[in-house]
């Protein structure tokens, strides 16, 4: 799968020609999504009646993994923005453990990003899409709801990945993904492993991932205002370990074609260290970083 755009400033799937209104439309129920944050919510409030030191390193390991190899590197610097190249038996690894996660397939994934991506560049966009809404509402939407705006974006997204078939196997079967695993987990660890490694680490990464989402478009230090956006990002240094690097926020608004978004001394970036392990052993190419890309003359100090 190749990763190269033209433009790294570009969301990729939504032309800056593809019309729409960011505004106007309503979040509606997504019934299938939904009971799967359910039941992960449910076997991770069981999960401390089940607790071992295995299973919590196996929790913390998975979770690890899955993040960075799979969330970060994989579906958000190497599938959505084409940070790198990598060759293609690596972008199946990647993209599978990317599934993992428990948040999406590959198809849903790009779709979503760049609807969000493309809503907040614009004058106005829907709370859902800028994360303005009340807390509690907030996590309903994007946890257990769909956006339906009234006049969406034309949206297309890249042949070289619809027209994959490992990427729709895994379209198709995001939620079945986790049955080898936890079938793995039960039978070297029995209940235990199972809920910690499967449902608390589910649960764990998607609530995280809308929890700093938020907090990264709403409060927190800032180094760069992009002019034309009408919603600007901000860091969450704390998540930074966590979330692999993603939690520099602001970094990434600013260079979002960067597979580097810890830029400064003491900004933890795991996810930028790894492929950087990746090009050392010849894994990955064309690593795009700030000093790399072309001026971008919207993009201010803040």
């Amino acid at each position: 799968m190749s990763a190269h755009h033209d433009d790294p400033y570009a969301v990729h799937s939504i032309a800056p020609d593809a019309g729409g209104d960011a505004v106007t439309g309503r979040v509606a129920w997504a019934p299938a999504t939904s009971l799967w944050q359910g039941v992960m919510l449910a076997g991770t409030l069981a999960a401390p009646f089940f607790f071992s030191w295995s299973a919590l390193a196996v929790f913390v390991v998975l979770t690890g993994a899955t993040l960075l190899v799979g969330h970060s590197v994989g579906f958000h610097r190497r599938l959505i923005h084409g940070s790198f190249e990598s060759p293609r038996w690596l972008d199946y690894l990647m993209m599978w453990l990317g599934t993992l996660v428990g948040m999406s397939g590959p198809l849903a994934m790009i779709a979503a990003h760049d609807l969000r991506d493309w809503g907040q560049r614009q004058a106005a966009c829907h709370p859902y899409l800028s994360n303005r809404a009340g807390f509690w509402t907030d996590y309903a939407w994007n946890l257990h709801g769909r956006l339906a705006l009234d006049t969406p974006p034309s949206q297309v997204l890249p042949p070289r990945v619809t027209g994959d078939r490992f990427y729709q196997f895994l379209e198709r079967t995001w939620m079945l993904q986790q049955a080898p695993v936890a079938l793995a987990l039960f039978a070297l660890g029995g209940w235990s492993w199972l809920l910690w490694g499967v449902a608390a680490r589910v649960c764990v990464s998607v609530t995280g991932h809308w929890y700093v989402g938020r907090l990264a478009h709403r409060t927190g230090p800032q180094s760069w205002l992009v002019e034309t956006s009408g919603v600007q990002a901000h860091d969450v240094p704390w998540a930074a370990i966590p979330t692999m690097g993603e939690a520099w926020h602001n970094n990434h608004h600013a260079w979002p074609g960067s597979a580097r978004i810890g830029l400064y001394p003491g900004q933890a970036d795991f996810g930028f260290a790894f492929i950087r392990l990746l090009e050392r052993l010849g894994l990955a190419w064309n690593v795009r970083t700030p000093e790399t890309l072309p001026e971008r003359a919207e993009l201010t100090g803040a």
